[in-house]
């Protein structure tokens, strides 16, 4: 009888079966239930947002990372797995690949146990019924391909059987069916990656343009007139340099531009988008307490590059873009910003 004793190849290659299964098993869930958050958002958990905040997207993608690159290794080591359990392991290797089995049912199955009990806690509190059944879907078919896969290599203990082949087979095809699905439709709810740098390179010419803003209304009330250009808002004591297009190697850049009326207090502010501002209901903090995206009257433009008003809200400095060349009309008021006074002595 070959490797009669417990070998050092096959032990490693049980526990990164099991390792590999368990990541891609809860990434897998956790992949699902963010990218439903996303395509189902529920006013109650979410705020009515404009512009994009990468924050909003960053577990689905962790888990999308996790899932892409711990799947096909645990597909690998699977094979790997049958076909060292297909040979005469021996008895100490046999009694390793049962302990295995029972292992990976036990944690897949708690696991799922845990999953379950979070998503009824959340479908009593008030959850959608919609992406809840989904939610609800996904998970037990996850248990039950884990489950039936398991049990069916329990079962027949020899693995060259035909019941044993095509039972693994068929499971392994639906695996694989089912995390390419998911993979597409969360790029989908997400955006692909060059809409994702899109969207990033936009929010950068915002907050470029609200950091122009701030020193413009600060010129103004320094010296009670506006720029002419904006090569005079440079200041090597403050260190301020004026911002540039990050892709000015393009010949995009920010345009400023005088208003027509006289009053030296409106200017407009002109920026090259690449792409729609997105807005709607975005659950940033899922399961827990959300701040709201006020609209105000008066803040602080410098440091506020995330937050926008709600539609309707009124306030002037609203960064709502479509995609190509953008202007943003601003006009001071006097009694929101004052001239400095200055000392007299």
């Amino acid at each position: 009888m070959k490797n009669s004793r417990l070998t050092p190849r096959f032990f490693f290659i049980s526990l990164g079966v099991i390792v590999t299964l368990i990541t891609s098993v809860s990434s897998f869930l956790v992949l699902l239930f963010e990218s439903l958050n996303k395509n189902f958002p529920d006013a109650l958990n979410s705020v009515y947002q404009y512009g994009y905040n990468s924050y909003n997207f960053e577990t689905i993608r962790a888990s999308l990372a996790t899932l892409i690159i711990f799947f096909p290794v645990f597909i690998f080591i699977s094979y790997l797995w049958l076909r060292e359990s297909k040979e005469d392991i021996g008895q100490h290797n046999r009694t390793l690949r049962k302990w295995m089995i029972y292992l990976i049912l036990f944690l897949a199955s708690l696991l799922i146990v845990i999953d379950m009990v979070t998503l009824v806690r959340y479908f009593v509190s008030g959850e959608i019924t919609t992406r809840f059944i989904y939610k609800v879907s996904g998970t037990l078919v996850i248990a039950f391909l884990v489950d039936f896969y398991y049990s069916l290599k329990m079962r027949n203990v020899n693995f060259n059987s035909d019941k044993s082949k095509k039972g693994g087979f068929v499971i392994g095809i639906i695996s694989i069916v089912l995390f390419f699905g998911l993979v597409v439709w969360s790029f989908a709810v997400m955006g692909s990656p060059a809409k994702q740098r899109a969207w990033r390179l936009d929010d950068r010419r915002v907050n470029d343009l609200q950091s122009i803003q701030y020193q413009v209304i600060n010129y103004w009330q320094q010296k009670e007139k506006l720029p002419a250009t904006l090569s005079e808002l440079a200041d090597p004591i403050s260190s301020f340099s004026i911002p540039v297009d990050p892709e000015f190697e393009k010949g995009k850049t920010y345009e400023y531009i005088l208003g027509a009326d006289k009053s030296n207090l409106s200017f407009d502010l002109c920026a090259t988008f690449m792409e729609d501002m997105p807005k709607g209901w975005q659950e940033n903090n899922y399961g827990g307490p959300v701040i709201p995206m006020m609209a105000v009257e008066k803040r602080d433009i410098a440091t506020s590059s995330s937050i926008y008003p709600y539609p309707g809200g009124g306030v002037n400095n609203s960064w709502d873009h479509k995609v190509g060349r953008t202007c943003f009309t601003r006009t001071i008021d006097k009694d929101l910003y004052p001239v400095f006074k200055k000392d007299i002595k």
